[in-house]
């Protein structure tokens, strides 16, 4: 029986062996291929590796260039003597004639700082020792001063003197000490006259009322400059208190009189260069100012046109603000006396 089945399997073998050597044949040619297909592609990129390599440079690594060592200075002791010459001697300057002095129109700002002059640098007290150099010619050499332009050759260049620059202010005036001042005090003169009055400049002085029934500068300076955003605060150059928040016919000065500020209080940049500001406190379309605000605002106006001086001959023109405000306004008030304001300071 085992013999039986031994040839049956025999048999059927037999029957497969076409077959079966088919299929090998066929995976022997299949990894053939596959073989030959790797082997030409490695080929391929070991061809082109080696001539990449060929196309190379070698670059050599760059050698550091060697810094020169510096020499040791020699030691005091040892340095040769060089005698100085002439013309490095340190002396005095001589001047050769009177300093050229460079004008400049100036445009009206709303800070006016007030120049200096120029000082010159010393000269170096280190004797040094000339190099003879025929060919060339020695330049000039320029210092820059924050005022000015400073030549060694000793001409000094500067924008505007002081001497120019005191002709184009009023000086304050004197003989003021047989007059009796009762709101003006000593303090609030001294202010007034400080001040650096340009000349035919004030040709206005505008009278006010603040509106309100209380107030002083103060008040007043923190509604201008943190609600009304005006960054110099304080409209008015001058407040005159009714004795609520400050004293009765009290003159406060404000930051644009000390500072020959354009005003705020005309709806006019123009009328604001050239009009100062008084204001009262108070609202006059139900109340009139009190005795001590008209004294101290005839005092004020009278010291004030004396102060800033004659523009186009005249002193400056007395006006309430409704009589020369671009726009209708009621200020002064309905029940301020502006008859009383012209008779006092005619044109």
């Amino acid at each position: 029986m085992v013999v039986s089945n031994f040839r049956k399997a025999f048999s059927d073998l037999c029957a497969l062996k076409i077959p079966l050597v088919a299929l090998i044949i066929w995976l022997s040619l299949g990894s053939t291929h596959v073989v030959s297909q790797q082997s030409d592609e490695e080929k391929r990129l070991r061809d082109l590796f080696l001539k990449s390599r060929q196309q190379m440079e070698i670059v050599p690594t760059p050698t550091p260039t060697p810094r020169p060592t510096p020499d040791p200075a020699p030691s005091p002791a040892k340095q040769p003597f060089v005698p100085p010459s002439p013309e490095a001697t340190p002396r005095k300057a001589i001047q050769p004639g009177p300093t050229p002095i460079q004008t400049a129109t100036e445009k009206p700002e709303e800070s006016a700082a007030p120049s200096a002059s120029a000082t010159q640098s010393p000269t170096p007290s280190t004797p040094v020792p000339r190099v003879e150099t025929p060919s060339a010619t020695p330049k000039k050499k320029h210092h820059w001063f924050p005022f000015g332009k400073h030549d060694e050759g000793g001409s000094i260049v500067v924008q505007k003197s002081g001497a120019e620059e005191e002709k184009d202010l009023v000086q304050a005036p004197g003989g003021e000490g047989a007059v009796h001042w009762q709101y003006l005090t000593p303090a609030v003169r001294k202010a007034i006259d400080d001040a650096r009055v340009a000349r035919n400049r004030w040709k206005y002085i505008i009278v006010h009322n603040s509106g309100t029934r209380q107030g002083n500068a103060r008040i007043f300076d923190y509604y201008h400059r943190h609600v009304r955003k005006m960054p110099n605060g304080l409209a008015y150059h001058f407040v005159i208190g009714n004795g609520t928040s400050s004293g009765n016919g009290q003159i406060e000065i404000g930051n644009r009189w000390d500072r020959q500020l354009s005003g705020g209080h005309v709806h006019s940049d123009y009328l604001n260069y050239i009009s100062i500001g008084i204001c009262l406190v108070g609202d006059f379309n139900r109340d009139l100012p009190t005795k001590a605000e008209y004294e101290a605002l005839d005092e004020l106006i009278r010291y004030l046109r004396r102060r800033v001086g004659k523009v186009d001959g005249k002193y400056s023109i007395v006006r309430g603000h409704r009589e020369i405000n671009p726009r209708p306004t009621d200020c002064p008030g309905n029940r301020f006396p502006l008859t009383w304001l012209h008779r006092s300071f005619p044109d």
